[in-house]
Order: C-alpha cells, then structure tokens, then sequence
C-alpha cells in the first residue's frame, strides 16, 4: 500500500491511493459476518461430556443427562442449550484409530460436583489442569484435616467472583505463606473493595484546608490537667 501513494491512477488525477481514498466512501459496508456451523442433537452423559468425533468435550454439570445442541465450527465446538451458550471449546481433529481418544476438559464445568463430592478433587481428571497458584494451594490445603472441602470452597469463588481476581487473592497468600482458605477470602475482600472505591471527590476551593493545623498535645496534658482538679459549688 506504500506504493499506491507513488504511482499515477492512469485514468484519474492523482495517485492510487487518492483515487482508492474518494472511492471507499462510496462503497458498501461490510454485511454481518456469515455464522457458518454444522449443528448436531447430542445428549451430554452421566460425566458431563458429549461426543463429536472420538473426541470428547466436557459440559457444565447441571446438563448431565440432558439433550443439548452441538454447533461444529471450523476451529471450535460450541455447546447451546435452552437458547442459550453454555460453553465453548477449541476444536480438535483427531482422526487416529488406534487410541483411546480425546478429552477436552474445563475444570469450572466440574464445580457442582465437587461441592457435593470434594474428594473428587484428588484424583478427578477434569482438575488436573488448574491454574499453577490453585495447586500449591491444593497441595498445602490436602495435607490438612479437612483440606478437600476448603480447597473446593476456594474454586468456587469462581462462580461468584471474576477468576483473574480469585487468582491473584490465591498467589498472594501463597506469597505471604498462608495458604488457608480464610486468608484467600480477606486477600479477595480487599481486593474487591480496593476496585470498588468510590473516586477521589474535588473540594471546591472554599472548603480547601489553607492553614495546616500544628500538632499540639501539650493541650491533651492541659485538658487531663483540669479534669484531675476537684470543683466546688459556689
């Protein structure tokens, strides 16, 4: 595009990029982009997946067993139900016959379950790709009495709260070297109320402080002073 600003239109006055400048306010806008999918009627299984393909493609929890709408694009699986998204996963082909195939996980589709069965986060293979600060913590909440059940109650701060924000409340416990659920959730406070602080509010300059008041505490002394003193009645 350089050159268009250096060679001659040939049949208009001016450069290229003169002629391609009058000419694009005239052209039309661009339609919406064509949404082109296969869609299929898959029913999600006791574990929350669906099949397309050999390749297996975790749903939320609350779907299990029920029918949903599978949308196939060209690079991912879109997964609708109720007319609403539930989810979406990157696409995988995988056309090898001689495994066992594929399955596509996402931990948050698994945090139903695990409130009510918190053991499944040992050894459950939907968590074994949690972010890196949520298994340290795992790691140092299981080795405790009770462990599972507060580690869950940690994830499911997810569902109330944005994941970046849980993130950060978990690494910086984890840097304070208090890796207990309670710790997690006063870090999350402060940082949620941190974001949520009103702005800073501009005095009108009649309300300005001119005179900084001096710092006097001889005038405390004085006040305990004349409360130590015994009044009479006249």
């Amino acid at each position: 595009m350089t050159l268009w600003h250096e060679i001659d239109h040939g049949k208009l006055p001016g450069t290229v990029a003169d002629v391609w400048m009058q000419e694009r306010a005239l052209l039309m806008p661009l339609p919406r982009p064509f949404d082109g999918f296969v869609e299929y009627t898959k029913r999600v299984s006791p574990t929350c997946l669906v099949t397309f393909e050999r390749v297996r493609y975790s749903v939320p929890a609350s779907f299990a067993n029920r029918p949903v709408s599978l949308r196939v694009y060209a690079q991912r699986i879109v997964v609708a139900a109720e007319g609403q998204l539930l989810c979406e996963h990157p696409r995988v082909i995988d056309r090898r016959h001689d495994s066992a195939g594929h399955t596509v996980y996402d931990w948050r589709h698994y945090l139903a379950v695990l409130q009510r069965k918190p053991g499944a986060l040992r050894n459950g293979a939907p968590f074994a790709e949690l972010p890196a600060a949520f298994r340290q913590l795992q790691a140092a909440l299981l080795k405790q009495p009770g462990g599972d059940r507060e580690m869950v109650e940690v994830l499911a701060l997810v569902l109330h709260h944005e994941e970046q924000a849980v993130l950060t409340a978990v690494e910086l416990a984890l840097e304070a070297g208090v890796p207990t659920k309670m710790h997690v959730l006063n870090v999350l406070h402060r940082l949620l109320d941190s974001k949520a602080a009103p702005p800073p509010v501009t005095a009108p300059q009649a309300l300005r402080l001119v005179h900084e008041p001096l710092a006097n505490v001889s005038r405390y002394d004085d006040l305990r002073a004349s409360e130590g003193k015994v009044r009479h009645a006249s």
